[in-house]
Parts: C-alpha cells; sequence; structure tokens
C-alpha cells in the first residue's frame, strides 16, 4: 500500500460513500448531490469515466450512511464543513462535478479553498443550476405547507412516484429536503472576483425552471474557457439522460488530462503512464 493510500485512509471522514480509491488515478472527481439526493445517485459512474479518475461521491449529512447526522441548512456552513472534510483527498489533481444544489456547492467550495489559499479544482462541472448571481423566481419551498411541498416536488419529478406514494417514507424524508431547500434557497452569492477555473455546464433542454440564459450566465464567474451542454430532460436530465451525460464528462475529463497547460507540474509524470483511456462501457 502506497504511503498516499495510508494517508487518505487514516483520515477520519464519513463524506464519501462508495468511494473506491483508484491506485492509478492521476485526477479525483468529486461529485455532489441535488437537493434530497446521496452519494447513491454517482455510485455506478466509475464504470464510465476514464481508468485514470477515482469517483468520490460526496456524502452530505441527513441520508444514507449519515443518515442520522443533521443535515446543514446553511450553504456557507456546509461547505466549510465539506472544505475541512475533504481536505486530505485534495493532495493529487481534482476536479468538481454538483448537479442543482450541488453546483453551487461546488461553486462556493471552489471560492473558500481559492480565499484559503489551498489547491483549487482544475475544472468545475456545474449541471442544472442557474447561475449564482440570478435570483430564484419562484417563491421557496423549503417554508411551504406540507401539501402544498409534495405539489411541487411531484411537478419537479426528482422524487420517485413510489416514495411520494409512502406517506412513511414521506415523513422521514420532509425534514431532509426542507433543510437542502434552504441550503439552496436562502443561498445569497456575495461578490468576489471570477474564478481562473474552466467551467462546464450542463442543462436540460425541457427544464422549465432553469433556462439556457440561466446557464450561460456561468461565463460571468469565471475567467478560463467556458462551455455549455444541453441534454434531453427535465431539470433531472441527470438521471434520464445519464449515459450521454457521462459520455460527454468522458470526454472532458481526457481532454482536461491531456492539456499540460491545465496540469500542476507534479501530475504530468504520473499522468504520462496513464495516457491511454479505455472506451466507455
Amino acid at each position: 500500500m502506497s504511503s498516499t493510500t495510508m494517508k487518505i485512509n487514516s483520515a477520519q471522514s464519513t463524506w464519501l460513500a462508495y468511494h473506491q480509491p483508484n491506485p492509478h488515478a492521476t485526477l479525483r472527481l468529486f461529485c455532489f448531490p441535488y437537493a434530497g439526493g446521496s452519494a447513491l445517485v454517482f455510485n455506478k459512474w466509475r464504470h464510465s469515466l476514464p481508468s485514470f479518475v477515482e469517483v468520490c461521491p460526496v456524502q452530505l449529512p441527513g441520508r444514507g450512511s449519515r443518515l442520522h447526522a443533521p443535515p446543514f441548512t446553511d450553504i456557507h456552513e456546509l461547505v466549510r464543513a465539506a472544505g475541512a472534510a475533504l481536505q486530505p483527498y485534495f493532495n493529487m489533481p481534482f476536479a468538481f462535478f454538483g448537479h442543482s444544489m450541488g453546483a453551487s456547492i461546488s461553486f462556493e467550495l471552489a471560492r473558500l479553498l481559492r480565499r484559503e489559499g489551498r489547491r483549487l479544482p482544475l475544472h468545475l462541472f456545474l449541471s442544472g443550476r442557474r447561475a449564482p448571481h440570478i435570483e430564484d423566481r419562484e417563491p421557496p419551498l423549503y417554508n411551504l405547507p406540507e401539501a402544498e411541498l409534495l405539489n411541487e416536488l411531484r411537478r419537479l419529478n426528482g422524487t420517485p412516484k413510489e416514495v411520494l406514494d409512502h406517506p412513511e417514507l414521506m415523513q422521514m424524508m420532509l425534514p431532509l429536503l426542507r433543510a437542502d431547500f434552504s441550503v439552496a434557497e436562502t443561498y445569497v452569492c456575495e461578490s468576489e472576483a471570477p474564478l481562473d477555473t474552466p467551467f462546464t455546464v450542463f442543462g436540460g433542454l425541457a427544464d422549465e425552471d432553469v433556462t439556457q440564459d440561466d446557464l450561460n450566465a456561468w461565463r460571468m464567474h469565471s475567467t478560463g474557457s467556458f462551455k455549455l451542454r444541453m441534454l434531453a430532460g427535465d431539470h433531472f436530465f441527470l438521471n434520464s439522460s445519464q449515459p450521454t451525460l457521462l459520455r460527454l464528462l468522458f470526454q472532458e475529463l481526457n481532454s482536461l488530462m491531456t492539456s499540460n497547460r491545465n496540469l500542476p507540474p507534479e501530475a504530468l509524470p504520473r499522468f504520462r503512464e496513464f495516457h491511454h483511456v479505455p472506451r466507455i462501457v
């Protein structure tokens, strides 16, 4: 076992679930879920991404293996906790992927790392979330009466029907959903200089809540390269168009790691050993 692996294994972090260390990795991809989602969403991604990528699904408090940990209701508190807990895993080049609420977390975590003078992600993959300076056009959900909240959950199409139709399960889920909606809906983006990090932004062509203009507006938050990719589906194209999304991610990660200008010098020798990229499975 390498010293790097020993260091990672000794980190007392409960923030990573379904994480399988990859001894050949030259890049870690940290994946942050949408409101109400868990690390399970990203469990099988490692099978469809390049062999040099170590997928790190992030398990936020209040779900899955952290069911009994109280969920955060404020994004800045969440980001500070995540930044401290994940620090041992930032010891090689890394990138962030986040969908909806997870995109806001990814962005704010990158800004926190910059403020603290720490290593920054090589790339941000931001999915299904309007740029942070654009205010929500709809009233908040986190404080709605239960019946109205359930109606909104059905409209959003992100909660399985069998869960929505199961009163006991919904009673377990509602506190987490309210907390997560609070994280997303009370978020106020403070004014800071744009990041130098390149952005790739994904959106759903049938998403009624996040428009293409909302997604394009992320451009003002980065001085790096910017790409916008629109996929078939509504707000949860992450699930319905997952094969297409993973193919695009595969291509983007391969391009990222073959571009020497984006790599810190210490990563180059290790990356060149793994220049072969397998086909998508």
